[in-house]
């Protein structure tokens, strides 16, 4: 005869590794609506993404990158924490206003070239910079 053991208690499964996320990181915030004439938005510690137009007057800010699929005619701040590494991305730009970690440039000093162009908008070494984006 076989001797009998006693037999092991099941094994319980390890728990699953626990999931590694960036320190303070939160989703962005998704705009909508018309961001209209008086109006300021504010994206705290994100990106802030415009699905529609910004309006003269109306004002965008996010601590992270600002991403606006309409036409901009008012004024967009990033990296308004400090951020230098935010970017402002564009459709149609006609901007009275773009900065980025308080570095600016108004109407009057953007090329006019780029008015109306889908554009980038960057910081690099202090220098804020304006390309439009190339549809390739």
């Amino acid at each position: 005869a076989v001797p009998r053991t006693a037999s092991a208690p099941p094994r319980e499964a390890p728990p699953p590794p626990a999931l590694v996320t960036a320190t303070g990181a939160s989703p962005g915030l998704v705009h909508a609506a018309l961001v209209r004439s008086g109006q300021q938005l504010y994206a705290d510690n994100r990106d802030l993404t415009i699905l529609t137009a910004v309006g003269a007057g109306a004002e965008v800010i996010a601590d992270g990158s600002v991403h606006i699929y309409g036409p901009l005619r008012g004024r967009a701040l990033a990296g308004a924490q400090g951020n230098g590494q935010a970017r402002i991305f564009c459709r149609e730009f006609h901007a009275e206003l773009v900065a980025i970690a308080g570095h600016y440039k108004v109407l009057e000093e953007i090329p006019k070239d780029l008015r109306g162009k889908a554009v980038q908008v960057w910081l690099e070494d202090g220098q804020l910079h304006i390309a439009a984006l190339d549809a390739t």
